[in-house]
């Protein structure tokens, strides 16, 4: 008999007892660190070829006392190696576990490694070669508890990947977790019913659940394993439990007359999903179509079980989709989808609070890295019930103060929207504590960011809330879920105030008061357009004609395509950021601003005013609260800066020239007695900044005309 030890990840464990044992492995026993079972060798290869659940099977060959790293070399050495495998053959080892002396994988690693060349040179062989990519053997070193154990990958890694995904959608899921999903689910008591899974991706849980129908092995397709180069394998063994695998499983396929049903919004996946099928060799047991999971409704005789793992709106763009998604959804449910079983994995578990459903069982598993649960709901006779008697809570159905606060909000501005020909302004800011979070329109999209909650207010409280919004927001404004961008906006330490968050590329050009602008709503914190200045950006533009104008922290150089339209002489545009830089001079482009008189430096504007010599009549300064950008010298702070800075910048100001300054620290107080020493003035604009969308905010900005006395 021999040791094994099969692995998986989290929550699936009971669920691998379980298989191992059906398929006929011995002393079965689970442990956090995976599922330890006895097997002859016929009966190992049995196991690996079926396993549906397990991700590796590692075989025993040895342990020993692991305190030090001598004692882990002296373990490692005492190994017979040469019973295992040829000098001839690539090996690799893989480190698991650590203590007081050995303190990371890489190391341990490598003291075996060391052992196990040493053992073959020591026995005058051939040193084997170690290869980290593909090798011949692969030895993994588990140490727990100063104890060391080694075992060779017997399956090979990744045992979960079947072969029939050459290609998936954004947020695969692993097939093992799929087969879980479909377990748990309920489904195989009775796979008479239907299963239809309405956000199939690129089709893994349902191929998996036909997998488990028609009892076929999983390994069939396997290229490679990890015993094959083993001394102990045996090849006449191993061919004998393949083709009675292979028999079994044809046997087991042509006695299934069942069917499932996938569909996705997404036709791309919905695509990929049937050429997975098609190369799983079950495309007939599968119906795929292109549909939304909000409009599927039940076609269907008799109950069945809808199982699913919808996105975790994680990335940009989802989250107000699934909110709107399972906001309806629960009803939904209810209406069409009595005495069926609904199962949902997913990360996100505040979504599942939308459906308005209690859940008969939960399990908690584990995605990549992400932790995840399997939420079980029996639409029975007694939830029904308990719906009926409280009434629909669904949220399109619930009174709701922001939705309130936003039409409120929407009608108040839409003469001055119309009037002022605007495609881009804030139409909610925090109005109301609760729900915190500013909503901007930008032609037909919608920009939705949350600022950081207090720490006292508890944070599934603010997932609720926040869902309101999503909910609600597209609703009101009459805007898609799809055209619904979310951003979470930190307070920034010590960072640049320019954070990336997204890569998707793509741009939107607006229109603002005759100038074309391009925004970005997806990649970056910031859109590329504060709308807080647009009528600072009017009034520069009016304040700039026919003078000289320097743009420092010009961002996106908004400020500066608004003068040089307005007929500014010479604009000089300057930025620390290459792709800000860049981004305003595909602004310039976009208004065919094409000549001399337009110059884009790109540089850090501190260090940059010291050394400039040329004068400008007019000087607009917006520069960040804070920053310590790695470009910068020193860190810039402009409380206690903005005296400093001015003064540099009448280096650059002609005799007659003014400066507007403007920055949107919350209680700034400007210097006006060191601005008088350096025979120096300063008149508040704030007020005539702020536009209307922004008259509730008086801390938006603030800004001042600094003149000579």
């Amino acid at each position: 008999m021999y040791q094994f030890l099969a692995l998986t990840s989290p929550g699936i464990e009971i669920l691998l007892v379980d298989e191992i044992q059906q398929l006929g492995g011995s002393n079965v026993v689970q442990k956090p660190e995976g599922v330890y079972f006895t097997a002859e060798l016929e009966q190992a290869y049995h196991i690996v070829l079926w396993t549906r659940l397990a991700s590796r099977v590692l075989l025993k060959l040895s342990e020993g006392d692991a305190q030090n790293k001598d004692d882990l070399y002296q373990a490692a050495k005492a190994v017979e190696w040469d019973d295992c495998f040829s000098p001839e053959h690539s090996f690799a080892i893989d480190f698991v576990g650590k203590s007081r002396e050995i303190r990371n994988s890489q190391f341990g690693g490598l003291t075996v490694k060391d052992a196990i060349v040493d053992y073959f040179r020591e026995n005058n062989l051939d040193r084997p070669s170690v290869s980290k990519q593909d090798p011949d053997i692969r030895i993994q070193a588990r140490l727990l508890k100063g104890q060391v154990s080694f075992y060779l990958d017997f399956s090979g890694r990744g045992l979960f990947q079947r072969g029939y995904r050459k290609d998936s959608g954004a947020a695969p899921l692993k097939e093992n977790l799929a087969a879980a999903m479909v377990i748990r689910s309920g489904w195989l008591e009775d796979t008479s019913r239907p299963l239809v899974d309405p956000m199939c991706g690129s089709g893994t849980v349902l191929i998996e659940a036909v997998g488990l129908a028609t009892k076929q092995a999983p390994g069939l397709e396997r290229e490679y394993w990890g015993f094959e180069h083993w001394f102990g394998h045996d090849d006449a063994l191993w061919q004998q439990a393949f083709d009675n695998a292979n028999q079994a499983s044809s046997e087991n396929f042509s006695n299934f007359t069942g069917k499932v049903y996938g569909s996705d919004i997404d036709s791309r996946v919905v695509n990929t999903a049937k050429q997975n099928a098609r190369k799983a060799g079950i495309s007939d047991l599968i119906e795929f179509s292109c549909k939304d999971a909000g409009k599927i409704n039940n076609v269907f005789s008799k109950p069945g079980v809808m199982l699913f793992n919808p996105p975790y709106g994680e990335r940009i763009g989802e989250l107000p989709e699934l909110v709107e998604l399972f906001g309806e959804f629960g009803g939904k449910l209810k209406q069409q989808y009595a005495n069926w079983r609904v199962s949902i994995l997913t990360a996100n578990t505040e979504l599942l609070s939308l459906l308005k459903l209690a859940t008969s069982k939960r399990y908690k598993f584990k995605n990549g890295p992400l932790d995840c649960l399997l939420a079980i709901y029996d639409l029975d006779e007694k939830q029904l019930a308990k719906d009926s008697l409280h009434g629909s809570v669904d949220l399109s159905q619930q009174p709701s103060d922001f939705a309130n606060r936003l039409k409120k909000n929407l009608k108040a501005l839409k003469g001055w929207v119309k009037a002022e020909n605007i495609e881009c302004f804030r139409c909610y800011d925090a109005d109301i504590p609760e729900y915190n979070v500013a909503v901007d329109v930008y032609q037909d999209y919608l920009v939705i960011q949350e600022y950081a909650a207090p720490a006292k207010i508890a944070p599934e409280k603010v997932a609720k809330r926040l869902q309101e919004v999503l909910f609600w927001a597209p609703k009101v404004t009459e805007i898609e879920t799809s055209k619904v961008v979310l951003k979470t906006r930190q307070k920034q330490k010590g960072s640049n105030q320019y954070n990336k968050l997204n890569k998707k590329n793509q741009a939107l050009v607006v229109n603002e008061h005759g100038a074309k602008l391009k925004v970005n709503l997806w990649d970056y914190l910031d859109t590329g357009l504060f709308l807080d200045h647009r009528k600072t950006r009017q009034i520069v533009a009016k304040w700039a004609k026919d003078k000289s104008l320097l743009n420092l922290f010009a961002y996106t150089g908004s400020v500066s395509v608004q003068a040089a339209l307005h007929g500014a002489e010479k604009v000089t545009t300057v930025d620390m950021s290459n792709t800000y830089l860049n981004w305003a001079q595909e602004n310039f482009a976009l208004n065919q601003l094409v000549s001399h008189k337009y110059e884009f430096i790109q540089a850090d504007c501190l260090n940059w005013l010291k050394e400039n010599t040329d004068k400008y009549q007019r000087i607009f300064i917006d520069p960040p609260t804070f920053s310590n950008s790695k470009r910068m010298e020193d860190a810039f702070d402009v409380q206690r800066d903005h005296i400093a800075m001015i003064t540099d910048a009448l280096g650059s100001l002609t005799d007659d020239g003014e400066i507007m300054f403007t920055n949107n620290k919350r209680n700034f107080k400007i210097d006006v007695e060191a601005l008088a020493a350096l025979g120096l003035q300063a008149r508040n604009l704030t007020d005539k900044t702020r536009d209307k969308d922004f008259a509730r905010n008086k801390h938006i900005h603030n800004s001042w005309l600094i003149t000579r006395k």
